[in-house]
């Protein structure tokens, strides 16, 4: 009898627990937040300049002081929409909550309900500090703050970081590039340029999300609850038309792009005209490597983000450069096989483009939050005893591995070398990547680049370009059949090998033109043929000395080009082979030069050059 009611009473406490489970199921994001949160929303926190930016704030209930979780960023955080309660600031607010923490979500100044006028990258860094300022002197704060957010909700952390305030206790940046201007070899300036080309992301970026500066605006004064009652049917977001991209980018002039779509296109215009050092780059919201770092810091990187090199770089920057032992100390970084921002889709057969790279989840959330425990409740965890100093994904083994420094430990620097009979054009010409240095004269390989007809970009590391450009990895041997790009494959690998670091590029270089660009992928060829792409970089040929001057090219004169180092890693299975190409187009990743020597920005009619690649002894 007694074994009876035993199993009687287990049987109603397992009922009363899977009943519990479903009515917590059946409750809205939204109600059970409102059991376990104190809701303060549209909270419009002031400026040092008086202007006021619009927060959300979600905390536990109770008299208890928490540690804050902050992120600022420009894109819409409202809770309505189309007259519909959304679910994806309050899903993110219950888990932080859950966790112990209260979470702030803040629009940048110009932003929605955010007071003042945005600019992409010359938000003032003093909104981060006056948040900051504001949020510790709460009384429901226990004065320590950690940033989180990917892309636009990342890009702000760096410089502020740099201002060192008392209470930014830690940050979680992801997807990071547009908040990098200048580190070691790289002047993307926010995403801006690599290699001195113009990066086009931006241009199809702006067009969906810039506001103009005579939207409807709430007067001065309105209260907190006019405010939230304005919000349930007007979220002040901008929805311009839908445009074809991919067409909207092959416009001449570049300058003009945006205007060809009534688009808004006042910062546009101010950077267009900007060049690679331009003193207006370093006066905004970037952080620049002559910046201090104060911050402990976990990087979030991916092989097919924007700014996989750049970002790589600034880890290793702060890691090697910062005057505080303990912040050199406290960096960890994380590189995934993803896509812009796309970490937590990652599956257990992961497609990037075309390509699978197996089963590339990882632990984030628990990863993140002991980060945060760490650093914020000041738990003795075990987080940093357990968590490796770099955490990296290797495609084609499609495993996460680990290393103490990035490039790992172990690599080794190995070179190969392009040669060919002078005919390396296409996918069916001589070109050949070896080990072994050319023994014989020179036999440059040439082709014909025309700006009215350039490399289309398939595949890449990209983001935000709308329909003109789809990242990942995919098959190149269709595109490879132009005459217009060169064609450098190994033999095939008698042994699988990997590659995990950086990739370093010089080629010798002569064209007719008095500028030109010259662009590589880095390829892995299967058995088969199929030729997945890894990472690519360019360089414009008037900055090889250096992107504070423009020296442009003599007619038929050899010029040592070293383009901005490419990142990856890749194991090249047995009987995969390694191919590069090289070309002076990848359109419209980046925008087409047009050879003239011209500003380019203006200009509409491009000069054919004709370009060579020097592989002599």
């Amino acid at each position: 009898m007694k074994l009876y009611f035993f199993r009687t009473r287990l049987l109603t406490l397992v009922i009363l627990l899977c009943l519990s489970d479903l009515l917590i199921a059946q409750k809205s994001i939204h109600e059970q937040l409102e059991e376990i949160a104190i809701i303060d929303q549209k909270v419009m926190v002031p400026m040092r300049d008086g202007i006021r930016l619009a927060t959300d704030i979600y905390r536990p209930k109770g008299n208890v002081k928490v540690p804050i979780i902050f992120s600022r960023t420009p894109y819409n955080f409202n809770s309505w929409g189309d007259g519909e309660q959304r679910t994806r600031t309050a899903t993110k607010a219950l888990e932080v909550v859950q966790k112990g923490y209260a979470y702030v979500v803040q629009n940048e100044r110009g932003r929605f309900y955010s007071e003042g006028e945005w600019d992409i990258l010359g938000t003032p860094l003093t909104d981060g500090y006056d948040a900051f300022t504001w949020m510790k002197e709460q009384d429901w704060s226990n004065g320590r703050i950690g940033t989180l957010g990917c892309s636009s909700t990342a890009e702000w952390q760096m410089a502020v970081a740099a201002l060192d305030h008392p209470s930014h206790a830690a940050m979680v940046p992801q997807g990071f590039g547009a908040g990098v201007g200048r580190v070691g070899e790289y002047f993307e300036q926010g995403n801006w340029y690599r290699g001195g080309a113009e990066q086009m992301l931006f241009i199809a970026w702006l067009y969906g999300v810039e506001q103009d500066k005579y939207k409807p605006r709430i007067p001065k004064g309105a209260t907190q609850e006019d405010l939230i009652r304005i919000s349930r049917f007007y979220d002040l977001a901008p929805e311009n038309p839908p445009v074809d991209m991919a067409e909207a980018l092959a416009h001449l002039p570049i300058k003009d792009i945006l205007s060809n779509v009534n688009g808004k296109r006042e910062i546009f215009d101010k950077m267009i005209i900007r060049k690679p050092n331009d003193e207006d780059w370093f006066k905004g919201g970037l952080y620049h490597d002559d910046m201090e770092i104060g911050v402990p810091s976990f990087w979030f990187t991916s092989w097919y983000d924007v700014s996989i090199s750049p970002n790589l770089a600034l880890f290793n920057h702060v890691r090697n450069n910062s005057k505080d032992a303990l912040i050199r100390d406290n960096q960890y970084l994380v590189i995934a096989p993803t896509l812009h921002c796309a970490y937590t889709r990652a599956t257990e057969n992961t497609i990037v483009g075309e390509r699978s790279v197996g089963d590339a989840r990882l632990n984030y959330s628990e990863q993140i939050y002991a980060w945060f425990d760490l650093w914020l409740k000041e738990e003795k965890n075990d987080f940093k005893e357990i968590t490796p100093r770099v955490q990296y994904y290797t495609m084609g083994s499609n495993k996460w591995q680990s290393a103490s420094s990035w490039p790992p430990e172990k690599a080794e620097m190995v070179t190969y070398y392009l040669s060919s009979n002078g005919h390396a054009n296409s996918l069916y010409g001589d070109g050949i990547l070896s080990l072994s240095k050319k023994s014989k004269g020179d036999k440059p390989d040439s082709f014909i680049y025309d700006p009215m007809n350039p490399v289309k970009s398939y595949g890449g590391n990209v983001c935000c370009t709308g329909n003109a450009v789809k990242g990942g990895a995919f098959d190149q041997q269709a595109i490879e059949t132009r005459e217009d790009i060169l064609v450098y494959t190994s033999e095939p690998l008698k042994d699988g090998v990997e590659v995990s670091g950086f990739i370093e590029s010089t080629l010798f270089v002569s064209s007719d033109a008095k500028d030109t660009d010259f662009t590589i992928k880095l390829i892995d060829v299967y058995p088969d043929g199929t030729a997945y792409n890894l990472d690519e970089t360019i360089q414009r040929a008037r900055y090889r000395e250096g992107y504070d001057k423009e020296v442009f090219m003599e007619k038929d004169k050899i010029y040592k080009l070293e383009l901005t180092p490419m990142a990856t890693s890749n194991y090249f299975k047995k009987g995969h082979r390694i191919r590069i190409e090289v070309s002076s187009s990848n359109f419209p990743r980046f925008a087409r030069n047009l050879n003239t020597g011209g500003d380019n920005y203006d200009e509409v009619i491009g000069v054919v050059a004709k370009n060579k690649i020097h592989h002599s002894a």
